[in-house]
């Protein structure tokens, strides 16, 4: 037989890794195309019933995408998804429900609450479920930490930014205010709450395993003052190049943080 009637190669086919790691974009896609579906009906009908599903759509989308990133950008799975689904679900609530009632309380005895202590209630709040976690579970993989603490900040993200919602349909009955404030929070979620849990949470998970204690501590008091403080700034100062600065640091920041969990060695 001659060579040159060897069939010919076939293209190889991609690797599943590959794709897996693009899952964040199909989020985002099948999410946003969702969320114009729902939008259509719901402008078409006048059926409010659609409403819950185009608040929920246009608060979940972003974050999502960005928690599947997180956890599915390497070759290697970190954090089964169950528990990334349990943490998320888990850490927006009760990070919503403990913030929310501390808020509330410091109102009622000061009065007027200050930035400063809005931030240091919330990024507080989002590291109850990721603690737990820490305590109570195997996975303490120093790499794991960024990725639950992003599944934290995004269910606190996303269930803050129904709260935006559903009150903008209250105060101005108008679908253009509920839109505007979603597409408004989604947006910015990624460089806030998602990006500051999922730092401060990536220093936590690091003292574990981290043989100088305490330099692994002195590390995650930074990160977590440095996120109240970005907390606040961003709150308080309505200003679009602070909230360019803070947003686009603090993402960048967690983009770098998860790129070294997924490229980092193994511990032994």
């Amino acid at each position: 037989m001659t060579t040159a009637s060897l069939p010919a190669p076939s293209p190889a086919a991609p690797r599943p890794g590959r794709l897996r790691r693009l899952g964040w974009l199909w989020v985002l896609l099948a999410g946003a195309l969702a969320y114009l579906l729902v939008l259509r009906t719901l402008v078409a009908t006048e059926n409010l019933n659609f409403v819950p599903s185009l608040i929920l759509l246009g608060s979940i989308v972003v974050p999502a995408s960005v928690l599947v990133f997180a956890a599915s950008s390497g070759r290697q799975v970190l954090v089964p998804p169950g528990l990334i689904a349990l943490v998320a679900v888990l850490g927006g609530v009760v990070g919503t429900v403990a913030a929310g009632t501390l808020e509330y309380d410091a109102l009622h005895r000061l009065g007027a609450l200050p930035m400063i202590m809005v931030g240091l209630i919330e990024e507080s709040a989002k590291l109850v479920v990721p603690l737990v976690v820490l305590l109570v579970t195997r996975y303490r993989d120093p790499r794991a930490g960024v990725i639950v603490g992003v599944a934290s900040g995004m269910g606190f993200a996303t269930l803050e930014t129904m709260g935006y919602g559903f009150n903008a349909l209250l105060r101005s009955g108008s679908l253009v205010s509920v839109e505007q404030t979603l597409l408004l929070r989604a947006l910015l979620s990624p460089a806030g709450h998602v990006a500051w849990t999922g730092l401060t949470v990536a220093a936590l998970w690091a003292v574990a395993s981290d043989p100088r204690k305490g330099r692994a501590v002195a590390r995650l008091v930074g990160v977590f003052v440095a996120a109240v403080l970005l907390h606040a700034a961003w709150d308080g100062l309505d200003n679009l190049w602070v909230h360019l600065v803070v947003g686009g640091g603090s993402f960048a920041a967690l983009l770098v943080v998860i790129h070294r969990a997924h490229r980092g060695p193994k511990p032994a």
